[in-house]
């Protein structure tokens, strides 16, 4: 009998290590099929993705998001085409495009659209575009990108007048007529909220991102802000990569995760609308 019990205790035991064995080869299994994917961003951007990966639809896509806060693009940029980050998710296609022309033997790829957000002027000042006083000063963001769309939006309020082809990377030398003798003063753009209460500046040109970070709405607080429309396409924000994941399966992923009923519904309800969700192929940019 006491032979018996032992051989059953040792059936046992092997059982019971054998199940071990299983749900640990299950364990890592499960843990080598879900990749984990860092991405840098900036301000609200951050604040998106860090929602988007404690999302159901995240985890049925075998992915786990960790998101690295930035405050600077440029630096942002050159830590994604190093490696250091997977994907980021802060730039404008135009400002994508600059960044590579600066940067050849280090350029990005796109991974795809994600939203369409209108840049305002902005003035702590001033509660109207024609009581900005001749003579006044106008903070621009100092890369070329953003200066580019602030001028653009400028000659729309018709405080200037731009040269023919001016493009995405034109800069305050192609104006061609400035009337009101306005001044420009070039600031590091994630400083805008604050730079509109400076007083040697009459009104500052904000991206939405880090106007949200100031407690700004675009649709409340501008004084004029983008038309969003097929025109301002190259202001679509994106998802971008380095040139050797272009075509990383998981990497494309998110992309999807993006566009997602669920994150669509919490961005809409967090910013108020300000993020207009585009889902385009990436060739719509580049045609």
């Amino acid at each position: 009998m006491v032979k018996r019990n032992i051989i059953i205790a040792a059936v046992v035991v092997v059982a019971v290590a054998g199940s071990a064995i299983v749900i640990q080869r299950n364990h890592s299994v499960q843990a080598e099929n879900e990749k984990q994917i860092t991405i840098g961003a900036i301000g609200s951007d951050a604040q998106i993705w860090q929602h988007i990966a404690k999302l159901p639809e995240t985890k049925k896509a075998n992915i786990i998001i960790k998101v690295k806060n930035f405050t600077d693009g440029v630096a942002l940029n050159t830590a994604t085409a190093e490696g250091k980050i997977d994907v980021n998710a802060f730039q404008s296609y135009a400002y994508y495009v600059a960044y590579n022309k600066s940067n050849a033997k280090t350029k990005l790829a796109m991974l795809g659209t994600t939203y369409l957000e209108p840049m305002g002027i902005y003035s702590d000042k001033y509660k109207k575009i024609s009581d900005i006083p001749d003579g006044a000063t106008i903070a621009i963001a100092n890369n070329a990108a953003n200066t580019a769309r602030g001028l653009k939006l400028l000659a729309k309020a018709q405080l200037v007048t731009l040269k023919p082809g001016f493009g995405n990377l034109s800069g305050v030398n192609d104006i061609q007529d400035n009337p009101h003798h306005l001044k420009f003063k070039e600031i590091d753009d994630t400083t805008g909220p604050r730079v509109i209460k400076d007083n040697t500046v009459a009104a500052a040109l904000i991206g939405n991102t880090i106007a949200l970070e100031g407690k700004l709405n675009v649709l409340r607080d501008a004084l004029l802000y983008e038309k969003i429309d097929q025109s301002t396409k190259d202001n679509i924000n994106i998802l971008a990569t380095a040139q050797k994941n272009k075509n990383n399966k998981n990497f494309k992923k998110l992309v999807t995760l993006y566009h997602t009923k669920s994150a669509q519904k919490y961005i809409s309800q967090q910013f108020s609308g300000t993020k207009i969700d585009v889902k385009k192929p990436i060739t719509y940019l580049s045609e």
